[in-house]
C-alpha cells in the first residue's frame, strides 16, 4: 500500500491548504501565485490515491489530472518542486510517459489530459480530479463538461480546482454552483516557503496595481466599468499562435528616467495578416532600465522576430531615443513619432479595433492586460503610466497607418 505522508501534511498545511468539511463535489481552491495551491493539489491527490485519513476514507483508483496543456500537466503537477512525486517522500508513484498516466504503489492511476483536447476525457472515468490552472484552460467548458460525465466511479467523486483568479465565466459559474466549496489564499501567506525578497520585490513593482491584487492578493477583479478595452474579449480572441503575417514591428515608449520605481519601457511587437487582422506578438517592456539596456531588449526582439521596423515615441528623449538604439542597430529601419494627443484620444481608435475583432492577441500578456484592463478617462489607477498600453497603440497605429476611428462612417 503506498505510504501516506498525511499525518505529516496535516501539521505542515495551513488550513486554507486543507479540503474544507461538507458534502460538497468541488472544492475551488483560488490563490496567489506562490501562495501554495500546487503543494495543496499534490497532497490531495496523494491522499486520496492512499486512501488517508482525514483527507480520504478509502483509496481512490481511478484519478484524473487535467492541466492546461499536457507539458504543464508533467512539469508542474506531476514534476514540479511542489508537485506529486516531490511530494511523495514514501513509496513514490511512477510516471509512465507513453500512456500518460502516473501509477501510485498501490495500484491507483492517475491519468494525465490537456484542457487543449477536451475530448481526450471521453470513454474514461474516475473518482476523483485534479484540474490546475483552472482560469487558463484553453476549451475550459467543453474540459469541464467531459471531466464532470467522468466523474461517476465510487460513494462520492470529488475534484479539486487550483487556479488564480481570472474573471471568465466559467470560474464565475463554478464559484455560483451549490456543490463548490471555495478557499482562498494570498501569497503573502506562504512567505516562510518563498525566497528572501520575493514578496518585497513583487509589492514594490506591483503593488496597488490590478495586477498585483490578482496575481499575489487572489482576488478575482472585474474590468473597469469605464474601461476603454473589454479584457474578456481580448480573452475570447485569443489564439496560441500568430498566422503567417505580411508586416511586423516592434513600438517602443521610453521612460524619462531609469530607476527601479520609474515608468516602465514598454516594448510591445505587433504584426498584421493578409486578412488585415493584427495580432500583438510579444511584450518585451522593461522596468529600471537604462537606455542601452531598453534599446537592447528592442533591437533583440526586433531580430528575433524578424521585425520590419522599429517604431518609438520621441516626446521623452528627442533624438537620443533614435540615437540609442542605432548604438545597437545601426542599421535597423527606425521611425520616430510623437504624441500630439492625449493617451486616451490615442487609443480610442484602436480600442475600436479590437471591438471590431480585428486585434487579437498570440498570447498572454498579463501586465499589458492588467493596463487595458485598468485604462479609464482618467488613465490608470493609482496615477500609474500605462507604458506598454502606449506600446501597444503605437505598434497597432504603425500597422494600420494613421489610425482613423472605424466606427465614424465616410473614414
Amino acid at each position: 500500500m503506498l505510504a501516506s505522508a498525511s499525518p505529516h501534511w496535516i501539521q505542515l498545511a495551513r488550513r486554507s491548504q486543507l479540503p474544507p468539511p461538507g458534502h460538497w463535489r468541488q472544492w475551488l481552491l483560488i490563490g496567489g501565485r506562490g501562495s501554495g495551491k500546487t503543494r495543496a493539489g499534490a497532497e490531495w491527490v496523494r491522499a486520496m490515491a492512499a486512501g488517508a485519513p482525514p483527507i480520504a476514507a478509502r483509496p481512490h483508483g481511478r484519478i484524473a489530472l487535467i492541466a492546461e496543456t499536457l507539458g504543464d500537466a508533467r512539469e508542474v503537477m506531476i514534476a514540479g518542486e511542489s508537485g506529486i512525486v516531490a511530494a511523495s517522500v514514501e513509496g513514490r508513484p511512477v510516471y509512465e510517459v507513453s500512456r500518460r498516466r502516473l501509477v501510485f504503489p498501490n495500484g491507483a492511476i492517475a491519468q494525465v489530459f490537456s484542457s487543449e483536447d477536451p475530448d481526450a476525457l471521453r470513454g474514461y472515468q474516475f473518482d476523483a480530479a485534479w484540474g490546475d490552472e483552472f482560469a487558463k484552460w484553453v476549451h475550459g467548458e467543453a474540459c469541464f463538461d467531459n471531466l464532470q460525465f467522468g466523474l461517476r466511479l465510487g460513494v462520492r467523486p470529488r475534484a479539486l480546482f487550483t487556479t488564480t483568479p481570472r474573471p471568465i465565466p466559467l470560474l464565475k459559474q463554478l464559484m455560483a454552483d451549490a456543490g463548490t466549496a471555495s478557499t482562498h489564499m494570498r501569497t503573502a501567506e506562504n512567505a516562510a516557503n518563498l525566497a528572501p525578497g520575493f514578496l518585497a520585490a513583487m509589492e514594490a513593482r506591483y503593488g496597488g496595481s490590478r495586477l498585483g491584487r490578482q496575481e499575489l492578493e487572489g482576488l478575482m477583479l472585474e474590468a473597469r466599468e469605464d474601461a476603454l478595452f473589454d479584457v474578456a474579449a481580448i480573452d475570447a480572441a485569443r489564439v496560441r499562435v500568430a498566422p503567417e503575417l505580411r508586416r511586423v514591428v516592434v513600438a517602443v515608449d521610453p521612460p524619462a528616467t531609469a530607476t527601479t520605481r520609474s515608468d516602465a519601457c514598454g516594448i510591445i511587437a505587433a504584426g498584421h495578416a493578409a486578412d488585415g487582422t493584427i495580432y500583438v506578438l510579444a511584450d518585451a517592456s522593461r522596468r529600471g532600465a537604462k537606455p542601452h539596456q531598453w534599446a537592447g531588449a528592442a533591437v533583440a526582439l526586433f531580430e528575433r522576430l524578424e521585425a520590419d521596423r522599429i517604431v518609438a515615441e520621441v516626446n521623452q528623449g528627442g533624438d537620443m531615443v533614435e540615437a540609442v538604439i542605432r548604438a545597437c542597430a545601426p542599421s535597423v529601419p527606425f521611425r520616430a513619432v510623437r504624441a500630439s494627443r492625449g493617451k486616451w484620444l490615442r487609443a480610442e481608435p484602436v480600442a475600436a479595433l479590437y471591438e471590431q475583432g480585428r486585434v487579437r492577441h498570440a498570447g498572454r500578456f498579463p501586465e499589458l492586460e492588467d493596463e487595458m484592463a485598468d485604462f479609464g478617462p482618467d488613465g490608470l489607477s493609482g496615477g500609474r503610466s500605462p507604458d506598454r498600453l502606449d506600446a501597444l497603440v503605437w505598434a497597432v497605429t504603425a500597422l494600420t497607418g494613421p489610425v482613423r476611428d472605424p466606427r465614424v462612417r465616410g473614414l
